[in-house]
């Protein structure tokens, strides 16, 4: 398939944009990525969603300002904030007449050769169906999943799964940059580069914020693990206007991340 006009796309959302920095799920937000999202399966693509905040939405409905650190807190928080996080997708998306499903995967589920076989033939016929997956990480049985990364890995290890042509994750910084644009006046964003680039992990090294435990590392990481079924990434603000159908359109956002063959 074409890159510049992919058929099948991840798009991965992280804690901070769907639970609009910790205040609760962001009804609003999803709305927005659930209208592109229409738009695009009208336009013929194939999309799948991955997506982070049942953690985060656990702890706002507990009542918990500080994520634990005890292991069956976290898997606690994250089983009361799937039921808030699923209840919001289904609501939003039906708006725009679009039938999503769950899939809750870890990474063992991956690794396990019949289980990957049949995660790849359910989610194939879910998006040939028409239905948007929404999947998970399944935080309630995990423990590295929860102690390491923010569905980074997890989008990645979905789009070779699937084959997908596009990975866009969704972030609350406006791409990969130079330096942390936080501390660093005078990081500038990087428009283009090639995913696994060894220089690229050195650039994203730093520290990600309360409510995620990723962070631009992991990003970029999982744009090594992408390219691998030959996917671009692309690290894009999830605040950005129409940031999905306008990145299908071809427009230049956030940071690109293609094979070292394109």
């Amino acid at each position: 398939m074409n890159a510049k006009n992919p058929q099948r796309i991840v798009v991965k959302v992280g804690s901070s944009l769907v639970t609009n920095n910790g205040e609760g799920l962001d009804h609003a937000a999803i709305a927005m990525w659930a209208e592109q999202m229409a738009s695009l399966l009208k336009a013929g693509y194939e999309v799948l969603m991955v997506s982070s905040g049942a953690i985060a939405e656990g702890m706002q409905r507990l009542g918990w300002s500080k994520r634990p650190q005890d292991i069956h807190q976290l898997q606690a928080a994250a089983a009361v904030g799937q039921m808030g996080l699923v209840q919001v997708y289904e609501s939003c998306f039906a708006r725009f007449n679009l039938r999503s499903a769950q899939i809750l995967l870890t990474n063992a589920d991956l690794a396990d050769v019949e289980r990957n076989a049949n995660a790849m033939a359910t989610l194939d016929t879910l998006l040939k169906l028409g239905v948007v997956p929404i999947i998970n990480e399944n935080d309630t049985v995990v423990t590295d999943e929860i102690k390491f990364g923010d569905n980074d890995s997890l989008a990645a290890l979905v789009t070779n799964l699937i084959h997908a042509d596009f990975l866009v994750i969704l972030t609350d910084q406006g791409g990969l940059f130079t330096a942390d644009p936080r501390h660093n006046p005078n990081a500038t964003l990087l428009p283009d580069a090639i995913a696994g680039d060894p220089a690229l992990e050195k650039m994203a090294g730093g520290a990600a914020s309360e409510l995620s435990k990723g962070g631009m590392l992991t990003k970029v990481l999982a744009a090594k693990i992408a390219v691998k079924t030959g996917a671009t990434t692309v690290i894009a603000s999830g605040r950005e206007p129409n940031v999905l159908t306008r990145l299908m359109a071809g427009e230049k956002i956030g940071t690109r991340l293609v094979p070292a063959s394109k």
